[in-house]
């Protein structure tokens, strides 16, 4: 581990040596001592171990790891003078620094320069940064009992991975107070979170020289600039067994053990113990969504009540027992449905569609349907009580945004020809006027635009598809004799939107990889001044194209499908060339079921497999290209350079899928109970490969502070607004609903069995010698009428053709309907909202208990170090008085 007696000789002749230099050159022999010193502790690198987290010394732990290679080209002397002077400038502020020589590295090519924080710097950037230390435990017991917690025991982790440490009241660090605060180990006093973030912000601010007239500072240009090929903190640790001592514990190896296995998937989330090696900003994301799943599992058991409820009554289900009769389903003739290649067919051929069309669209959609509007409220009010929760737990109620957030981007600094003086800090900073951004942002409004426009006419393209190859299923399936069985349960109808839907969600992701990458370009070239204004931008547009992406097709079918089909004889066209796509006669929410089931489904189960597969294969690669393929020969810092890297932005990635998927389960619910059961499944599988990947499969990410979920939280409202409206029209106007209670209330005429004839009220009347010559079928039938889905009056009827009064009634209980059921739950969704307070009472209490307990805490270590300072001047005083006294009493005796 090598020779501290040594390494203290060395640095105690680097002082006395640096302190001459002030004033003379150092002598010769004193160099050539140095180098002996440093040679001897050479001899004893290779006995330290590859698992290592410190220095050479065995003693100094490294906070953070800066990487570079060797560059041939002409900018090679500009990068190598950057280092230097950026190495240089690191020292003078004091991180103390180790660098790897090529040679020692397992490819042969990459320096890795290792970085140390020490006492001085770390309580000097502690206060800079605000960071809130301990200062007495807290008496406040912690607020873990819960109801019926006995039960819940086998879902509990061990408290002391839990809660790894104590309670504490806390006050903002000073070192002129170090006295205060409770310091057993100066080693160990910061946590490793907020360790690397202090050199982090180092880094960020760190001047590595002048350039064009300007002074060039931080990490991030010099990695944009490529002087340096990475920086990231250093894991504490392997992540496949524990630390030896006299390392610190291995917190990664603890993590890995109790929340990156899939085995504990039934396990709570030990968020302190991720808070404190990862930080508060990925700490809340992982409270954001196991909170989420937990709220989950209430709506995904009332969905699946329904859903079984739907199976149960399937077969009492009156409209499809009509349907599948031979008597009454087999003898009413359909309209065909394409001109020409479709023959006319009879209503009971889509006998088990109407059984399946009746699992989702029965007497509990409704219920189901204000159920979710009532669920997002509470979602979204208990989150805010939880994040108020969190918020003192980890001593974020006087949070002020994070300075990393707030700084200027380099990008932005690279483009400003402009200064002026910045009315906060009154400092020159760069400006970049209005007039310079404008055509920027035309063009990423005109391309956010474009790509919203791309994706409508992907999905234009793929109803053509599904009208132009619709004919064609119809005529196959009807000329196959093979297919007669498959028939019976693969109609014309479920082929065209079961092939339609799996190519629809081929082409939302090939649009969404291309997106991905011109947002963030466009985003770029808007130049934002602060890595917050950049993430806000890139979130807009993500949003706004992934929300049209995902969600355009569940709305076309949800509220236009079927809608605008005319009649027959009158059809309306497409381009006037493909008729419009009709509903099946048990309408079209099976359809939007399917649609939903395909999509969301898919999303999910293609996103776990990218997400474990893409760094995993990433990573093998990497050390496949090494010498060795073993990560037990080379060094910790070796090992995780060649990690995937987390990146700024891979929080926002995972907040984007998940608001994306809280869209599915709230917005098109009522045509899918078991929507909130899937989400709720692949969030289990979420949790622990996010935990999985970030544990093992990532470099450590510098750690960061958030007390919210941000703008995250105004979209979820803004969803959960809109799910009120878009599950009111689904019911209304997609399910079959409305008209069923009409008829059973208005037109019924059977009292003991009243939706018995409504299948046949529900299908108009056509004269067949009314069809255009164009569209008829060729071939002659021995039957005069066929019927169709709409309220419209009959061939003989003076108005023939034109809606009836029932489609005139049936409208207006849809409207109502839409009406009654928007006011009832945003009426109930605003007592929520007003009975439930954003912030706990009892957390209210702890935190005005723990400003109290605070200020007298202050209040008695000032008292009482007033109290000292007035004890040893008032014994200096007298000291100085008896020394008086006695030189005077001296002077008389002398007289």
């Amino acid at each position: 581990m090598g020779d501290p007696d040594v390494l203290e000789m060395v640095q105690e002749e680097e002082r006395r040596a640096g302190s001459e230099e002030r004033f003379f050159e150092v002598s010769e022999s004193a160099k050539r001592y140095n180098l002996f010193l440093r040679r001897r502790l050479m001899f004893k690198k290779d006995e330290q171990s590859k698992d290592s987290i410190f220095f050479r010394d065995g003693i100094r732990q490294i906070d953070f790891v800066l990487s570079y290679v060797d560059d041939i080209k002409k900018e090679a002397e500009l990068k190598a003078e950057r280092r230097k002077e950026f190495e240089q400038n690191l020292r003078k502020i004091g991180l103390e620094l180790e660098i790897e020589d090529k040679m020692n590295s397992e490819d042969g090519k990459t320096y890795f320069v290792k970085i140390h924080a020490p006492w001085e710097v770390l309580v000097t950037y502690a206060e800079v940064l605000g960071i809130k230390m301990p200062i007495k435990e807290s008496d406040i017991p912690r607020a873990d009992k819960i109801p019926f917690s006995c039960m819940l025991g086998p879902l509990k982790l061990p408290r002391n991975v839990k809660h790894p440490h104590a309670e504490y009241f806390t006050a903002q660090f000073t070192r002129h107070r170090q006295e205060l605060f409770l310091i057993e180990d100066e080693s160990s006093f910061f946590p490793s979170s907020s360790r690397n973030r202090i050199v982090y912000y180092i880094l960020s601010r760190c001047p590595f020289g002048i350039e064009d007239g300007k002074k060039r500072f931080g990490i991030e240009r010099l990695l944009n600039s490529h002087t340096y090929s990475s920086a990231f903190p250093l894991h504490d640790g392997q992540y496949w067994k524990p630390s030896e001592p006299p390392n610190p514990v291995n917190e990664r190896y603890t993590l890995c053990q109790n929340w990156a296995r899939f085995s504990y998937f039934y396990k709570e989330q030990p968020f302190n113990l991720i808070r404190d090696y990862y930080g508060e900003k990925v700490g809340i994301y992982f409270v954001f969504l196991g909170f989420y799943t937990e709220m989950l599992f209430f709506a995904a058991i009332v969905g699946l009540a329904c859903f079984i409820y739907g199976l149960l009554s399937m077969h009492d289900n009156s409209s499809s027992t009509e349907i599948c009769d031979p008597e009454i389903g087999g003898q009413i003739i359909m309209c065909p449905l394409c001109d020409v290649m479709c023959d006319y067919w009879r209503l009971n051929s889509t006998c088990l569609a109407s059984k399946f069309s009746h699992l989702f669209d029965n007497e509990s959609t409704v219920f189901f349907a204000i159920f979710m509007g009532i669920w997002v409220t509470l979602f979204l009010e208990f989150w805010k009580q939880r994040q108020a929760r969190l918020e003192y737990e980890w001593d974020l109620v006087d949070f002020e945004e994070e300075q990393q957030q707030l700084q200027l981007r380099p990008e932005f600094e690279a483009m400003c020809t402009h200064r002026k003086i910045n009315a906060v800090t009154k400092e020159m900073e760069p400006y970049l006027p209005l007039c310079s951004r404008i055509p920027w942002y035309f063009l990423s409004g005109a391309t956010v635009t474009l790509w919203m426009s791309l994706v409508i006419a992907c999905m234009v393209a793929v109803i053509v598809y599904r009208l132009s190859v619709f004919a064609t299923f119809a005529s196959f399936m009807e000329s196959e004799a093979s297919l007669k069985h498959v028939r019976s349960f693969l109609t014309p109808q479920i082929t065209t939107s079961l092939t339609g839907s799996c190519l629809n969600f081929i082409v939302i992701l090939i649009l969404n990889f291309f997106y991905e990458r011109i947002s963030a370009w466009i985003t770029k070239m808007e130049i934002p001044r602060t890595h917050q204004e950049y993430e806000s931008s890139l979130t807009l547009k993500m949003f706004l194209f992934q929300f049209v992406n995902f969600y355009s097709s569940c709305f076309y079918v949800a509220f236009f499908k079927g809608k605008f089909v005319g009649y027959p004889g009158k059809y309306t066209y497409l381009f006037n060339v493909w008729r419009s796509e009709e509903c099946d006669p048990g309408g079209c929410l099976v359809e939007l079921t399917t649609q939903l089931t395909i999509i969301m489904t898919g999303k999910q189960v293609f996103g776990n497999i990218k997400e474990a597969i893409y760094p995993f294969v990433l990573n093998w690669w990497r050390r496949r290209k090494a010498r060795t393929n073993s990560e037990k020969l080379y060094s910790r810092w070796e090992q995780d350079h060649d990690l995937e890297t987390f990146g700024s932005l891979g929080l926002f990635y995972e907040y984007l899928e998940t608001v994306i998927q809280f869209g599915f389960v709230t917005l098109f619910v009522a045509s899918f109970p078991l929507a909130p059961l899937l989400a709720l499944l692949n969030n289990i599988i979420e949790i622990r490969v996010d935990a999985w990947k970030l544990t093992t499969q990532y470099r450590r990410p510098v750690a960061a502070k958030a007390h919210s979920i941000g703008v995250w939280q105004d979209i979820l409202y803004g969803m959960a607004v809109l799910s009120v409206a878009t599950n009111a029209f689904i019911v209304a106007f997609t399910s079959d609903m409305i008209p069923r209670l009409v008829y059973y209330y208005a037109y019924s005429k059977n009292a003991i069995q009243p939706m018995r004839g409504y299948v046949n009220n529900s299908l108009s009347i056509f004269l067949i010698a009314d069809f255009p010559n164009h569209t008829v079928p060729s071939e002659k039938r021995d039957f005069t009428t066929c019927r169709y889905r709409d309220y419209r009056n009959p061939p003989d009827h003076e108005d023939k053709y034109f809606h009836s009064m029932q489609y005139w009634h049936v409208l207006a209980a849809k409207m109502t309907f839409i009406i009654i059921m928007e006011h009832v739950v945003f009426l109930m969704k605003f007592l929520l909202a007003w009975m439930i307070p954003d912030v706990p009472k009892d957390v209210v209490e702890r935190i005005k208990r723990e400003k109290l307990m605070t200020v007298k805490i202050l209040h008695d270590f000032e008292l009482n170090k007033l109290k000292e300072n007035l004890r040893m001047n008032s014994s200096d005083f007298a000291k100085h008085l008896i020394i008086q006294e006695n030189k005077v009493h001296l002077a008389k005796s002398a007289t």
